[in-house]
């Protein structure tokens, strides 16, 4: 039992479970399972509490005990022990003050990364602002390589989701084509399936080979199907760069999702056997706060927390690219702008902090209490937090998964107002094909009939 008194009232938070629901900003996620602050005061003084808590007591009084969870297991065999040692009679709040101190650099932080659990870093977030979350994680680089590199700082990076709502490759090539002419794909040309079959699968993955083939650009490609149907793609002979997966954070969730850890070993196996990718990065990884909730299988704990763990679940496969798909699971569990915008900039440094290359899908559904505005907001935030990529789709309206996120010519403006850039290799063809010089996209951008 762990006690404070604040304006006179008294409060008691029963275990560390408890206590780190609490602590979190108002989700209405946490608020549908029952387990969040019942106000603003109870939140502050659970708070107080959590900012006095040792990292060895968090690391002693686990909120899923690794004996009855698999991805419990993999963060706690994670953690290297003389790291964990040297900081290990730290409180939350002296953990903060550390990230946050003017001398503290990327270099700094990533030295006692390992020593960190996935909890340990849920509990610090709970304490920052949203400011606190953009400072910190814009300290943190973290570059990775799939056929090209990315995350160096000052650059920008980009997705694009060329999705057809009946998977027509004409129609896929002409999103893929707009997308290309405004510079955007240097992380990935990444499509969403309608059709979850093997042998659509390596249509696609052939079909975006064939474009990056004819024009010589430095990217790489993935079809967002379940990992199951992209094993059987690839062991029939699709070209495929690195592997897709939506991860839980918990084994229960991730069983929801239909797969557990032999599963993705065997995947990570496959692709660095049989992938059509040259460098050590193969995994493409997404994550979102709420989805253990919406498959029952939270445990009683927070949603930032869980979202935590599954970046302590992510690093053990050394991807690639991870982003979160903050606004896309609906109001249930992030109700308003505020909400998303929290989430964004929290799942954004967490996954920072695990050492992932964290990227983000600045997006929303038709039925949120947000507009695109909104949006505009916390891409600028991830921007200046040195987010390492961004998802862009037409028109910023996804016409398949029918969703709201950013545009081609958002994160083109995004990278002119913030003095950001593709990544080299991409920027450099970018310049071969006329699209981008020294200062920034030229009047040929934004033509995808440079491509036909």
């Amino acid at each position: 039992m762990r006690t404070t008194q604040l304006f006179g009232n008294a409060y008691s938070f029963g275990n560390l479970k408890e206590l780190f629901a609490k602590a979190n900003e108002e989700k209405s996620g946490d608020q549908l399972a029952g387990i969040a602050a019942a106000d603003a005061k109870e939140r502050m003084a659970a708070k107080l509490v959590l900012a006095d808590v040792t990292l060895a007591e968090i690391r002693n009084e686990p909120l899923l005990p690794a004996d009855i969870d698999e991805v419990s297991r993999i963060i706690e065999e994670g953690v290297d022990e003389p790291a964990f040692s040297s900081i290990a009679s730290w409180t939350v709040g002296e953990l903060r003050e550390y990230i946050l101190h003017q001398g503290t650099t990327g270099r700094h932080i990533e030295r006692i990364s390992f020593g960190l659990t996935s909890e340990i870093i849920a509990a610090v977030t709970k304490l920052m602002s949203n400011l606190d979350l953009v400072q910190a994680a814009a300290k943190i680089e973290v570059l990775t390589t799939c056929n090209t590199t990315i995350g160096q700082r000052g650059v920008l990076a980009s997705r694009a989701q060329p999705n057809h709502p009946s998977d027509q490759v004409p129609g896929m090539l002409a999103s893929l084509y707009e997308a290309l002419s405004y510079g955007i794909g240097d992380a990935v040309l990444g499509i969403n399936p309608v059709i979850d079959s093997p042998e659509n699968v390596k249509r696609l993955l052939e079909a975006t080979k064939e474009v990056m083939a004819k024009w010589e650009i430095p990217t790489q490609n993935c079809v967002l199907a379940h990992i199951q149907t992209q094993m059987q793609a690839i062991r029939q002979g699709a070209p495929a760069d690195m592997v897709f997966q939506s991860l839980a954070g918990t084994e229960a969730g991730n069983r929801a999702f239909g797969i557990d850890l032999s599963l993705l070993d065997e995947a990570d196996e496959l692709i660095r056997a049989q992938g059509s990718s040259t460098g050590a990065n193969r995994w493409y990884f997404e994550t979102g706060q709420g989805s253990e909730l919406s498959s029952e299988s939270h445990a009683g704990i927070d949603q930032l927390t869980l979202e935590s763990r599954c970046y302590g679940l992510a690093r053990k496969y050394k991807p690639f690219i991870v982003n979160t798909v903050v606004g896309f699971i609906g109001p249930e569990y992030l109700y308003d702008s505020k909400q998303v915008i929290r989430a964004g900039l929290e799942d954004h440094f967490m996954g920072k902090m695990h050492l992932l290359p964290m990227g983000c899908d600045v997006c929303y559904t038709n039925h949120m209490q947000t507009d695109q505005n909104d949006m505009d907001n916390l891409g600028l935030l991830l921007g200046a937090a040195g987010v390492n990529f961004l998802i862009g789709v037409p028109m910023a309206d996804d016409c398949m998964l029918n969703y709201q996120s950013t545009s081609f010519h958002d994160i083109a403006t995004l990278r002119d107002v913030l003095r950001r850039s593709p990544a080299p290799e991409f920027a450099e063809w970018l310049g071969k094909m006329g699209i981008m010089n020294q200062n920034g996209l030229t009047p040929s951008a934004g033509d995808p009939t440079l491509f036909t």
